[in-house]
């Protein structure tokens, strides 16, 4: 392969990793926490995604858009929480399940009432509109870069929150013993709703962050769940650590099998080192509850 063509691939999935990873954060820490299986996440992304279009054309400022977006995603995802969610915490994974998967089918309707079935324009913001010189013949689109910067800053945020703070402490206390962590204090449902409401920031994040790039459209979550639930089987389920290396091996192991092999086989990588991965590790590289 080309230096230049494997060095720009690369990239490419190092971005597409820290994408997966504001995607499968929160639905890990949700999984691991409430142990509520939460397939309504991509949901979150795309509504993410919609929001900030609506702001930019709005407001037309893509970072206002941004700042404005960011809190609506986590306000919808705490109502979903509240209103439709908390109420299956105790109930079957089946049972959570469906109704998550009628979840997806609302959210996607209410966008076809409220946009249209047409993809809404999200224009790169100009400032980040051109490219990057990586080395002698080799550039790379700013925006690109941008987004894989932000993603990293973001993980090494929740890095910090996650093991040293006291709301991490209750957050990781919740993952491995939900009812000893009550047991000592804990008010365990305010963790709940801070947690999800997080983590439907972030997936709103990434869809804010993947609009100038993909088509804001109906249904573009549904994709990219699959990865996530990819990403969070491999990781551990509940293991911040274990999404983020999980999310960077998928996102760069996804992108040069779509480069190198043929089609067909390319879209079906993944899914065979999930299952070598599980083969070796039944509970992912970095189970909370081992």
């Amino acid at each position: 392969m080309d230096p230049g063509l494997f060095v720009e691939q690369s990239l490419n999935g190092v971005q597409l990793g820290v994408q997966l990873f504001l995607m499968s954060a929160g639905l890990t820490l949700v999984f691991g926490i409430m142990n509520l299986i939460n397939l309504a996440h991509g949901s979150l992304y795309m509504a993410g995604a919609f929001f900030a279009a609506a702001f930019i054309k709005l407001t037309g400022s893509f970072m206002l858009a941004l700042a404005l977006a960011i809190p609506a995603t986590a306000i919808l995802g705490a109502l979903m929480e509240l209103v439709v969610l908390r109420r299956f915490y105790g109930r079957s994974h089946l049972d959570q399940v469906l109704v998550t998967f009628g979840l997806i089918l609302v959210f996607n309707d209410l966008v076809r009432l409220v946009w249209g079935v047409v993809p809404v324009a999200m224009p790169t913001p100009e400032f980040l509109s051109g490219s990057v010189t990586i080395f002698e013949g080799v550039r790379y689109p700013a925006f690109r870069l941008a987004i894989l910067a932000v993603g990293l800053l973001v993980a090494l945020g929740l890095y910090v929150v996650v093991v040293h703070t006291r709301t991490g402490m209750w957050i990781r206390a919740g993952a491995s013993n939900r009812a000893m962590a009550s047991a000592l204090g804990v008010d365990v449902q305010l963790v709940f709703g801070l947690v999800f409401a997080a983590g439907a920031a972030l997936a709103g994040l990434a869809g804010m962050m993947a609009g100038p790039i993909t088509a804001v459209q109906v249904g573009m979550g549904e994709p990219i769940l699959i990865l996530a639930l990819v990403v969070t089987v491999i990781g551990g389920i509940g293991s911040i650590r274990g999404a983020f290396i999980a999310a960077l091996m998928i996102g760069v192991v996804d992108t040069f099998g779509r480069v190198l092999l043929p089609p067909a086989l390319g879209s079906m990588v993944i899914f065979m080192l999930m299952a070598v991965i599980l083969a070796w590790r039944p509970k992912g590289l970095f189970p909370v509850h081992a």
